[in-house]
């Protein structure tokens, strides 16, 4: 059943003037309602409520020029810089894939759109902001000094909606899965497991056995899926900094799934986050909230596909690591890194 905010739009505007210092999504938390909610009493201050609809939406990004893409969940965010060229629309996933901007978007997921214009200390800053039916943040596009600052106004035009009201009504919030797997499956989890010849298809293989990645990950054990210290998810960013070896990292939610491709080269610790501070891509990961790691391996045409994947307590996916398979020697240099990873960070010895 969708709830109304119990808080007024005024009130909200107000204690947006109060604690104009915090982030969006701790000021909601704070004021116990979404960020889509916050969003939304802004209308007609500083916000516009536009269409959700991807397509529209990534032709008007195109138009924008270089801006930075960010896309959250509660542990783990990722920031690139670049253009969203090379968009493919679909029913059920899109996408848009180039090197700088690397995206998998599920439409059904994209449910309120606004954007928004914020006056801070650095200047007006201007974003495209995505939310799903729970009001909690799929997708955002930050305007930069390099993007096209003319087509702003003429973007928001296009995509703006009839409906300006302040107010939103939100469903509850999903509950994430918890790990679900079935003992008595165990051996033909792992007799498909070996059969597989594409890392996509193994979300179908625990679907048909009525699992999930978590559940699966438990159960299979070395050599698919070795659990491994949570200390590792930090060694594992520095040595690919200090061994200069480009990875793979993918962050996501329920309707969008962000991919960096390349090197990681400044890594910096700061309390609980540890950080990629690299020029065009931001990593912030929050390491106490990391729970469980696994290093993982299913088959694939151009060989073995090896990922560390970590997960919170809850059993949600927080982000996932990989070696670059087009490349031979990166690909090469990752499965050593994370063979020497797994001698010194093994949990559960193989």
């Amino acid at each position: 059943m969708a709830v109304a905010t119990a808080i007024s739009s005024r009130d909200i505007r107000e204690a947006r003037q109060e604690h104009d210092k915090l982030r969006e999504r701790d000021l909601a938390d704070k004021l116990g309602i979404s960020e889509a909610e916050l969003a939304a009493a802004h209308s007609g201050h500083g916000v516009t409520r536009i269409t959700a609809d991807l397509d529209p939406l990534f032709a008007a990004f195109e138009r924008l020029g270089e801006v930075m893409a960010l896309t959250r969940n509660p542990s783990c965010v990722i920031e690139k810089v670049g253009k969203y060229a090379n968009y493919t629309s679909g029913a059920h996933a899109s996408l848009v894939v180039n090197d700088a901007i690397d995206l998998r978007m599920f439409p059904r997921i994209w449910t309120h759109a606004f954007a928004v214009e914020k006056q801070t200390d650095r200047g007006l800053k201007r974003s495209i902001q995505v939310f799903d039916a729970a009001g909690d943040a799929v997708h955002k596009v930050h305007l930069r000094e390099t993007s096209i600052i003319e087509e702003w106004a003429p973007v928001v035009e296009s995509l703006k909606i009839s409906d300006q009201a302040d107010t939103l009504t939100v469903d509850p919030r999903e509950p994430v899965e918890g790990p679900k797997g079935d003992p008595e499956k165990v051996e033909t989890l792992r007799a498909e497991w070996d059969k597989l010849t594409d890392t996509h298809q193994f979300m179908q293989l625990t679907r048909k056995l009525k699992m999930n990645r978590l559940g699966a990950y438990r159960l299979a054990g070395a050599p698919h899926a070795r659990k491994l210290t949570l200390k590792v998810v930090e060694a594992l960013l520095h040595r690919a900094s200090e061994k200069e070896i480009p990875i793979m990292i993918f962050v996501g939610n329920r309707g969008c799934i962000e991919i960096h491709t390349g090197p990681v080269s400044r890594i910096v610790d700061m309390g609980p986050w540890i950080n990629v501070l690299d020029k065009g891509h931001d990593l912030h990961l929050r390491k106490d909230h990391i729970a469980e790691v696994y290093a993982v391996t299913k088959n694939t045409r151009r060989g073995p596909a090896i990922s560390i994947e970590a997960f919170g307590a809850d059993g949600a996916l927080i982000t996932q690591f990989f070696g670059v398979l087009r490349d031979e020697d990166a690909g090469a240099s990752w499965n050593a890194l994370v063979a020497e990873l797994e001698g010194e960070f093994s949990e559960v010895a193989a």
